[in-house]
C-alpha cells in the first residue's frame, strides 16, 4: 500500500501533523522490505537491541575493571542498569496520565510488526530503558558509550518503524531515560562507589587509585636532604647561619 493508498484510508494528508507524517514516512518503508527483514526488525527492536546492549555493558565492565582506580568506572556500569528500572518505574504514572493510545488504534494503514502489543504509547518504555542504560555505559567509557548511545538511538528509531510508537513517544523516552540517568548519577555514584571498594577483586579488578610514587630513573630530581643543623658548626654553611 503506498501513501496515498494511506491517506485515503483515514490517515491524515501528509503535513497535517508532523508526528503522524513521520510515523507513516518512517513505518512506511516496511511496505518494501521483505518480510524475513521485518522479523528481524521486531526481534531487535523488542528484544536485540537491549540485549546488545546489555552485551556491550559486560564488555566495557572486563575492560574498565583491570584498570587502576577503576571504582567510578565500576560505578557507573552497575548505575546503568539501576537507572534503567528507575526510568520504567518513573514512566508508569506518566503513561497512565497522558493515556495515550497506541498509532495503530487510531490510524489505519500502518504496518504493525508487533501485533498484540498493548498499553498506553507515551512514553516509550523501549527507548527511555535503553537511553539510560546507554548513559550508564557512556559515563564509564565514552568509546563503549557512544557504540551504546547509537544503539539506544536505533532502538528509538525501531519502535516507529514498527508501528507500535508515535515519534513524539521515543523523543519522550530519550529525554526520560537520560534525565533519571544523568540527574541521579551523582548521588547514586557517591553511594555506589564504597560498595565496589569493598567488592571482591574479581568484580572491580584493583578498585584504589594509584598512589603517587615518587619519581626514580633516569632525569629523576633527587629530594632535598633534610638533616639537622649543628649549632655553632663550621663551615660554610655555619658561617651563611651566623651572618
Amino acid at each position: 500500500m503506498d501513501m496515498r493508498s494511506l491517506h485515503l484510508a483515514g490517515a491524515p494528508p501528509s503535513g497535517s501533523n508532523a508526528d503522524v507524517s513521520v510515523l507513516y514516512d518512517i513505518n512506511g518503508v516496511a511496505d518494501s522490505t521483505p518480510p524475513w527483514f521485518d522479523r528481524g526488525a521486531a526481534f531487535l527492536g523488542e528484544y536485540g537491541l537491549i540485549g546488545l546492549l546489555g552485551l556491550l555493558l559486560a564488555v566495557c565492565w572486563w575492560r574498565v575493571r583491570r584498570r587502576p582506580g577503576a571504582a567510578p568506572a565500576v560505578a557507573a556500569l552497575l548505575w546503568g542498569p539501576l537507572a534503567a528500572a528507575l526510568a520504567w518505574v518513573a514512566n508508569m504514572p506518566i503513561r497512565a496520565i497522558v493515556e495515550r493510545p497506541r498509532p495503530f488504534r487510531e490510524h489505519e494503514g500502518l504496518e504493525v510488526l508487533l501485533p498484540g502489543t498493548t498499553g498506553y504509547s507515551f512514553v516509550s518504555d523501549h527507548t527511555s530503558f535503553a537511553m539510560a542504560l546507554a548513559v550508564g555505559i557512556f559515563m564509564a567509557s565514552k568509546r563503549y558509550g557512544l557504540a551504546a548511545l547509537a544503539l539506544a538511538l536505533l532502538e528509538a528509531l525501531s519502535r516507529v518503524y514498527l508501528g507500535v510508537h508515535y515519534p513524539s513517544d521515543v523523543v519522550g523516552g530519550i529525554a526520560l531515560g537520560t534525565s533519571v540517568a544523568l540527574l541521579l548519577a551523582p548521588a547514586a555514584t557517591a553511594a555506589l562507589v564504597p560498595l565496589v571498594r569493598r567488592a571482591p577483586e574479581w568484580l572491580v579488578g584493583d578498585p584504589e587509585e594509584p598512589d603517587a610514587a615518587p619519581a626514580t630513573g633516569h632525569g629523576a630530581v633527587p629530594a632535598p636532604r633534610t638533616e639537622p643543623l649543628e649549632r655553632g658548626g663550621g663551615g660554610r654553611d655555619g658561617d651563611e647561619l651566623a651572618a
